[in-house]
């Protein structure tokens, strides 16, 4: 993982997030404002940064509006390096035990009966 890139903050990027963010037009500001207000999510051996509506409201009642970067998440690996980021204002593959795979489905609908 080449890291020649950084945020305004001084947060490392890689050249594959730096590509991803001139793409979707994400700023660094962006980019620095979900790791420092986000909501912290681990998932899959990285952590996930995210800007919703809730974090939108409560930040708006402390003062600080970020409610140009409703949506956005941030996926850092562990060493704190960015490695991609993106818009989804859909947050469910966020949630714990959210797709944990074929048998979670079956107990489920099994436990029904």
């Amino acid at each position: 993982m080449t890291v020649r890139l950084r945020t305004d903050a001084g947060c490392p990027v890689t050249r594959h997030a730096k590509h991803r963010m001139d793409c979707r037009r994400i700023t660094t500001t962006a980019v620095d404002a979900a790791l420092a207000y986000g909501r912290e999510v681990p998932t899959r051996g990285a952590f996930v940064y995210a800007i919703g509506r809730k974090e939108v409201k409560l930040w708006l009642e402390l003062g600080v509006d970020l409610s140009d970067y409703s949506g956005l998440q941030v996926v850092c690996s562990i060493d704190d390096v960015v490695l991609t980021a993106y818009r989804n204002k859909d947050f469910r593959m966020l949630r714990r035990n959210y797709g944990r795979g074929r048998y979670n489905r079956l107990r489920r609908f099994s436990n029904a009966n």
